[in-house]
């Protein structure tokens, strides 16, 4: 039995980047010995076992045959005849390809070294062919290695695979699962650039692949084009070290200005609201989880009164928080600020500008939550009032509480 650590760990041991998880393979061995070495098995689609100590993952050394269409259409075959070159030549960039062994040499077959070197982004062989979320996969390390460039003939290969329909074949919950980590990469824009360059982003999220060309106001938009802009307010989002929810809004938050129709551009009024119904389709088709569902929809809905809302007054200041939820659910109306943060500041010009109107409306709530409602209800209670009189009275505290807002 011969043990080696693979893949990221080694990349990025290389790189000096700081270590994760760690992944080893195990040459030479079987099930059954591994077992009875006292590793636990866990693997589902082939052999991956836990350590009984350290409960790190070891996988045996696999070679896979394609036989249908997406990534679930492998035969895995594990045997103690498989070699660690066999194993690694099934691996997706050469990067991800390398071993090292117990004395800390490094087994590089395919060249990983040099393009860590040279910072490119190369598949290993044509087997990458046969897995099309290794599209997605590469995209996610584009975005987490901004600088690296990704190889032509990988580029080529890409675009033959989603030529012949490959991402077609995806499972909804493989590409959020890579979305998302993608989303929280370094420049989360560099995903959707390479998945543009190779026509997948088209078959995947055809709603934002729109976005490109369509023109905004220059007054407000010097960067003019709206998937610009949506890419800015992405980084922006990863500046701020937002979480995953806020990405996911920033993402998602202007995809109606795609369908504004073309007698009213560079203006798109109502966006917002078409913004909203794409998104749930969105949401539906890659069956996103219900905390980014649900701060994307009201930062669509709400975002142009957030940044418009340095001129309310105190009554539509407290219905803006009403539709925001914000009173049951403040710690997300704080993300829906900084989602609309990283909207204004994503703009050509403006990363270094402040966001006035996300501090009064955070004030704002403060002095809504700083309202006794329960001694406002009991008052009301007293005074014979019920139901929504009761709601009203509650309404008029807050407002009043309110009048001390730019003071």
């Amino acid at each position: 039995m011969q043990i080696y650590l693979v893949g990221g760990a080694v990349r990025d041991r290389l790189l000096g980047r700081p270590g994760g998880d760690r992944d080893w393979v195990v040459v030479g061995s079987t099930p059954e010995a591994m077992v009875t070495a006292g590793f636990r098995p866990v693997g589902k689609d082939f052999p991956v076992f836990l350590h009984p100590a350290s409960h790190e993952e070891y996988a045996l050394a696999r070679t896979e045959r394609k036989h249908g269409h997406g990534y679930h259409g492998f035969q895995i075959h594990a045997a103690p005849d498989v070699t660690l070159e066999d194993d690694l030549v099934r691996r997706d960039l050469t990067i991800n390809a390398m071993a090292e062994d117990a004395e800390g040499h490094v087994i590089d077959p395919h060249g990983g070294q040099r393009d860590l070197a040279a910072q490119v982004l190369r598949h290993v062989s044509t087997a990458f062919a046969e897995d099309p979320v290794r599209i997605l996969r590469l995209a996610r390390f584009a975005a987490r290695f901004p600088d690296f460039t990704v190889a032509d003939e990988t580029q080529a290969l890409m675009r033959q695979m989603v030529d012949a329909g490959e991402v077609d074949h995806l499972v909804a919950e493989r590409v959020w699962q890579e979305l998302a980590r993608g989303l929280m990469e370094a420049r989360p824009s560099r995903m959707f650039e390479v998945l543009r360059d190779c026509g997948a982003l088209v078959r995947l999220l055809p709603e934002l692949a729109r976005l490109w060309g369509v023109p905004q106001r220059a007054d407000y938009h010097p960067e003019i084009d709206t998937g610009v802009h949506v890419m800015m307010v992405l980084d922006m989002a990863a500046q701020l070290n937002a979480p995953l929810p806020v990405r996911y809004a920033c993402l998602g938050h202007d995809l109606g200005k795609g369908t504004t129709p073309a007698d009213i551009l560079p203006r798109h009024l109502g966006h917002e609201g078409r913004s909203v119904q794409l998104l749930q389709a969105v949401n539906a088709r890659l069956r996103v989880p219900n905390e980014c569902r649900e701060l994307a929809d009201v930062v669509a809905r709400e975002h142009g009164n957030i940044h418009g809302s340095g001129n309310f007054g105190a009554a539509a200041v407290l219905r803006l928080l009403g539709r925001c939820d914000a009173w049951r659910k403040p710690q997300r109306f704080a993300e829906v600020l900084l989602a609309c943060e990283c909207d204004a500041r994503g703009r050509l010009g403006f990363s270094a500008q402040p966001y006035p109107q996300g501090a009064r409306l955070q004030r704002a709530l403060n002095l809504c939550l700083a309202v006794d409602t329960a001694q406002v209800s009991a008052t009301a209670l007293s005074q014979g009032l019920k139901g929504p009189a009761i709601g009203q009275a509650i309404d008029h505290a807050r407002e009043t509480a309110l009048a001390g807002l730019d003071h």
